[in-house]
């Protein structure tokens, strides 16, 4: 580690003359850089499960057991991540060095977990498999905490960090949803032969998608770093050089976010994951089956994101300006939680048309379009609340703890990630809904308990994370007087 008192004095009088509002190349750079997130984000969701257990051949029990180890591994991880870069002295501060490191290893491993070797066994498949995950997981972790780390750092007002943490969820969104739709109307359908007519099950189909989706997440990553590299200047300082044992580390964490406004969010996150958990898991029955939709309309469907990221985005600065942070999340996360299920409630009273009507596949779109929005704008206020607690715990411990903030909500999401996957398979019991069945062999009673379970499920987990964000009691004013308590201090 490098770095010196004069380097620290330096950087620290940088820090107090740094601009309230980064400039719009320095937010698009910031933002874009999510981007590698997303991508990786929509690969392990769409693609790896079915990849290793339906083309590769790999027991699909296998592959889950993987999958979820190299989770629980990851989420460990983090909140030490978060706390090395917290603490990190060098000469480029102490976010870009994890930036710039993560972005060939993640790189490299995103395109070796989509081109298994050929002949293994099934156990080294799934060492191989457990290997690669564990290693992406964890090299993307040291990008994406201290990436979200030094939102606060680079947006020191209350309502600019909405807005940067707005645009970092628009790229997440966009650029995720762009490789899933390539994947899908490009790449499958170009490998599509006469002995594998669906391109999906092809093997060489995938070797393209990783070789363009690693390049894309190398670029998000290193445009990210470089775009934001002139502001080290102007960042905040590694405090003094400590010697502390691995208790006294977690310890110092604990301290840090032991805190009723944080235990607020966590609480909320923890929903929040379950809720997203049931919701994309039950996407493609209710898209398939519930709607009956094609395979070209649920791909339109997924390219209305495109739209709501940019609604999403643009409507966080402006809900933080006029209602306030918790107020806005409050009121825009029920307006998503009361939308969400709309469509569903309507045909489950035989208010919509019968599926085949062009009517139908229009509302569900505009509806999506329009929920998913809402959806981006909550998730840009609360991190925004989330970074607003990094002054609240320097006044109160002396410590500036981006990091751990962040980790330790990245950590609760990976944790309970399964819970919501778990939750769906019980709607799915529930409904006695038929397994391996065409949509047209679905009896419309499985349908419509399938709506009647889903629905009332979804409201139950979002309205505790509602509650959970209602209990966070940081506003404007209170935020405003912990940065003149700090300028008061030096």
């Amino acid at each position: 580690m490098i770095g010196n008192a004069k380097g620290t004095i330096s950087m620290a009088a940088a820090a107090a003359e740094h601009p309230d509002k980064p400039g719009l190349g320095t937010r698009i750079a910031y933002g874009f850089g999510a981007g590698a997130y997303g991508v990786k984000d929509g690969g392990f969701s769409y693609f790896l499960l079915l990849f290793y257990s339906q083309v590769i051949g790999v027991d699909a029990r296998l592959v889950g057991l993987a999958i979820t180890i190299a989770l629980v591994i990851d989420a460990v991880a983090d909140p030490i991540i978060g706390y090395w870069s917290d603490n990190l002295r060098s000469r480029w501060g102490r976010r870009h060095p994890f930036l710039y490191a993560a972005a060939l290893p993640t790189a490299a491993t995103y395109f070796l977990i989509w081109d298994p070797p050929a002949g293994w066994s099934q156990t080294a498949l799934f060492w191989y498999l457990l290997g690669l995950a564990t290693l992406i997981r964890i090299s993307i972790s040291f990008y994406e905490i201290p990436s979200t780390a030094l939102g606060p750092e680079l947006a020191r007002s209350y309502d600019e960090r909405s807005a940067l943490f707005g645009w970092r969820l628009f790229f997440a969104w966009v650029i995720g949803s762009i490789m899933t739709v390539a994947n899908f109307t490009l790449i499958f359908p170009a490998f599509a032969t006469a002995a594998i007519p669906n391109g999906q099950f092809n093997r060489d189909s995938y070797q393209l998608y990783g070789l363009i989706a690693s390049a894309l997440i190398f670029v998000a990553i290193m445009v990210s770093a470089l775009g934001t590299h002139s502001h080290i200047k102007h960042l905040r300082a590694a405090p003094a050089q400590r010697a502390l044992g691995l208790q006294a580390i977690f310890s110092e964490i604990f301290e840090t976010i032991a805190n009723r406004d944080f235990s607020a969010l966590f609480m909320a996150a923890l929903f929040g994951a379950i809720a997203t958990g049931i919701s994309a898991s039950l996407s493609f029955y209710f898209s398939a089956y519930f709607w009956g939709f094609s395979s070209e309309q649920i791909g339109l469907i997924t390219m209305s994101v495109f739209l709501s990221a940019a609604i999403g985005g643009a409507m966080s600065p402006v809900v933080s300006r006029t209602l306030g942070k918790q107020r806005g999340a409050v009121v825009i996360g029920l307006l998503a939680g009361l939308v969400l299920p709309l469509p569903i409630v309507l045909r489950l009273f035989g208010l919509l048309p019968p599926n085949g009507d062009p009517a139908i596949f229009w509302i569900v779109f505009f509806v999506t379009m329009i929920d998913v929005g809402l959806i981006i704008c909550f998730q840009a206020l609360t991190a925004s609340m989330l970074a607003d607690l990094v002054e609240q715990a320097e006044v109160r411990t002396g410590r500036r703890n981006e990091g751990i903030f962040f980790a330790a909500n990245t950590f609760i999401r990976k944790a309970v990630q399964g819970l919501g996957v778990m939750a769906a398979s019980f709607v799915l019991t529930l409904a006695q809904f038929p397994k391996g069945a065409n949509p047209s062999q679905v009896p419309e009673s499985s349908l419509w308990q399938l709506g009647a379970t889903y629905v009332p499920a979804i409201w139950l987990v979002w309205a505790l994370m509602i509650f959970a964000v209602s209990r966070y009691r940081l506003s404007r004013a209170g935020h405003e007087a912990n940065l003149a308590t700090l300028a008061e201090r030096g």
